[in-house]
């Protein structure tokens, strides 16, 4: 080995220790892994290629010409994912605490715009203790570089955040501009201000897990799409979350070798309970419904009166968007709404087919619903559907009534096919509630008011509360019995394949934000 080769393997080895032994061993005893060691995990066996190695910081003040380590905090670059390219980079919590500097973000920054100019998915692994105070507003424009791109980007390529550890202050709008948020519980947070601000100016006492930690953000605020219990479950279920998209909005998710068996799924058939008031898992119907333990849920613990996630259907990447009668009887309010939004238009940039599963009493009543904006945030979910040029496919399971049933994908607003069973009820409303309304003096005027009421509720029933009034006007393609529902399903997915619909020329519309 001469004396050139020596000095290339010398700095390799020095930026591959990052900030040293005694910081990685301190990054393990947190249970956390390093950059490198992540990067490592995320891509195929010796896939990964890295870009800008040898970059180093240029600032002088403050002694840090004194600090200075090769990659300056964030290591970048590209490689397979089962065999497909992807670019991706890491914070390096071991330098500097992972802190952005000018040089840092310039690196991001790179890989961003290969990845877009490419057409490849980026994957960003956060753990950063923010802006490098040292370096002012250079670290400040540099945030503001990534936001710019992040949104550049939005749409043409799936992008992905982990937050692995710390992010704080700026550094939250990145991954919140992104498609999909994992946050590794117990070691990660995110938040605006941190829990000493918040003491100072708002006299609150909080922790850093309690006001942005992993299940905060998962269960409060709808910030983070999946939670991890460790780096490594993390990583997994990255790579798992892109199986189901394809590499930029010109492509379509690869389809996996399905062979047609008998599709039929005669546990269907016994899952809807008797009384239309008794609570199902619609989460059994769609393991019935998709491929086997191809189900992946997406925001489980948010607004759960909605199920949203990805699944395949002969091979065949969706998305599934459901109402969930076990919470709050699947109705529709201010966060099921916007969660069901942003995931249609996730899938719509992306070219992958929606099923939409419909169960839905109404939009949810009440002063604190009108307060928070159920107006505009029903809007939101109107809006994406009826703005949504993928197949979509609705079938209606039971309720389907009032708005809510012309915001769950129906017919009018752009639906290609729509299912329901027998036991499906599209009404205005309830039969109880519209006979109260309809036979009103006949009641009130009757010898036996309650008795009227029965009887005048099951001949309203009868008349509406099914789906052959729908069908009759083409509203719904087929009545099918629910064994039947997956065969359907999938042979509707497939016509549908190629789908192509026009729409006016435009620069964006204005969705009710």
């Amino acid at each position: 080995m001469n004396k050139k080769t020596k000095e290339l393997t010398r700095r390799q080895d020095l930026a591959n220790l990052g900030g040293g032994q005694d910081r990685i061993d301190q990054q393990h005893a947190k249970g956390k892994l390093t950059a490198r060691e992540r990067i490592r995990l995320l891509f195929d066996d010796h896939s990964f290629e890295e870009i800008g190695m040898m970059v180093v910081h240029r600032t002088t003040e403050f002694g840090m010409d004194q600090q200075q380590f090769y990659g300056d905090g964030v290591v970048t670059g590209y490689g397979t994912i089962d065999g497909r390219l992807v670019y991706a980079y890491a914070q390096d919590f071991t330098v500097f605490g992972g802190a952005l500097s000018e040089t840092h973000a310039e690196k991001i920054c790179k890989i961003m715009d290969l990845a877009v100019e490419n057409g490849v998915p980026l994957i960003g692994l956060n753990d950063s203790g923010g802006a490098r105070i040292q370096e002012g507003v250079r670290s400040l424009g540099g945030y503001a570089d990534i936001f710019y791109r992040n949104v550049r980007a939005s749409g043409v390529i799936p992008q992905i955040s982990a937050i692995m550890g710390p992010c704080a202050g700026g550094a939250v709008y990145s991954p919140a501009m992104t498609d999909f948020t994992i946050m590794v519980e117990g070691s990660s947070y995110m938040f605006v201000t941190g829990p000493n601000v918040v003491k100072t100016v708002t006299n609150e006492e909080v922790t850093s897990e309690e006001l942005g930690g992993a299940m905060t953000h998962a269960t409060k605020s709808g910030v983070t799409h999946l939670t991890a219990a460790n780096d490594v479950d993390c990583i997994r279920q990255i790579r798992r979350l892109l199986s189901y998209m394809p590499q930029n909005s010109q492509s379509k998710a690869v389809n996996i070798d399905f062979k047609p068996q008998e599709e039929s799924r005669p546990a269907l058939a016994t899952m809807m309970p008797e009384s239309v008031a008794t609570p199902y898992e619609m989460r059994d119907v769609i393991e019935q419904l998709v491929d086997a333990d191809t189900f992946m849920e997406i925001h489980e613990h948010f607004a759960q009166n909605m199920l949203v996630g990805f699944g395949r259907m002969g091979g065949r990447s969706i998305g599934i968007v459901a109402n969930q009668p076990k919470h709050l009887a699947g109705v529709l309010d201010t966060d099921a709404s916007r969660k069901a939004a942003r995931f249609v238009r996730f899938c719509d940039c992306f070219n992958i087919p929606l099923l939409v599963l419909v169960d839905v009493p109404g939009f949810l009543p009440g002063t604190d619903q009108e307060w928070h904006g159920i107006i505009q945030h029903g809007a939101k979910l109107l809006y994406a559907f009826s703005e949504a040029t993928v197949p979509r496919i609705t079938l209606i399971t039971r309720k389907a009534y009032g708005g809510a049933y012309d915001v769950m994908n129906s017919k009018h607003i752009g639906a290609d096919m729509n299912f329901a069973w027998p036991t499906a009820e599209i009404a205005v409303m309830g039969a109880k509630g519209a006979s109260e309304i309809i036979f009103k003096k006949e009641i009130q005027s009757s010898k036996d008011p309650h008795a009227t009421l029965l009887e005048k509720e099951k001949e309203y029933a009868e008349l509406f509360a099914t789906p052959y009034q729908a069908a009759e006007r083409g509203f719904i393609d087929e009545v099918i019995l629910p064994e039947d529902s997956r065969r359907k399903i999938i042979k509707a997915f497939a016509v549908l394949a190629n789908k192509k619909k026009a729409t006016p020329q435009r620069k964006h519309g204005n969705i009710p934000l």
